[in-house]
């Protein structure tokens, strides 16, 4: 019996090559392929995979959320994350949201088909590197109000318009802002939040 692959991720290319060299391995078959995040869960209620790899950052739900809403929709689902973006953050976040894997996309094809296997199986599997830089880094240190405010701030908003969105107070979302900028060591909200994004805190 096949192992059954989605394969989710926003760039054509990447997603076309990844399904070319994993449907080359005799036991591996991608029965689906989605370009955005929102889209995974129907795929995976509509063609049963085994094992969904999803990209990070993709449009509608980045991976790590459509991997916890595949965990609720779908639970017999198992996830790999394969990334561009190896920030120890991300690695963490996926982890916590049920990831069963994170690999990022230079590793080669037979790695990786490997990679699905072990997965497939039950086991985790990390990328070593982004192992020992998750360690180093430690976890994030926003509170999840704090992160909230941080990923409304990067859309280039006014206070009143965060505020608005989330329904806070402007009171509370500068408190919360001024908080960020001083745990990220930043000089603006823009930059925290660039600082909060390249260590996959957001």
């Amino acid at each position: 019996m096949s192992i059954r692959l989605l394969i989710a991720d926003d760039q054509a290319l990447v997603r076309g090559a990844l399904a070319a060299l994993l449907d080359l391995e005799p036991d591996l078959e991608v029965v689906s392929e989605v370009g955005r995040g929102d889209e995974v869960i129907e795929a995976a209620k509509s063609a049963r995979p085994d094992v969904a790899l999803l990209d990070v950052e993709m449009p509608g739900l980045d991976g790590i959320e459509a991997a916890a809403a595949l965990r609720t929709a779908v639970p017999g689902v198992r996830v790999l994350m394969v990334t561009t973006f190896g920030r120890p953050g991300y690695l963490r976040r996926a982890m916590e949201a049920g990831a069963a894997g994170f690999v990022v996309k230079d590793t080669p094809a037979t790695q990786l088909a490997d990679a699905v296997r072990r997965v497939h199986q039950g086991l985790r599997v990390v990328d070593p590197s982004l192992a020992a830089e998750t360690l180093v880094a430690g976890t994030s240190p926003l509170t999840g109000r704090e992160s909230d405010v941080l990923r409304a701030a990067r859309e280039g908003g006014t206070v009143a318009d965060i505020a608005k969105e989330l329904h806070l107070s402007e009171g509370t979302v500068r408190n919360h802002l001024s908080a960020a900028i001083g745990k990220t060591g930043a000089r603006t909200r823009a930059e925290a939040a660039r600082i909060a994004i390249d260590n996959g805190w957001l």
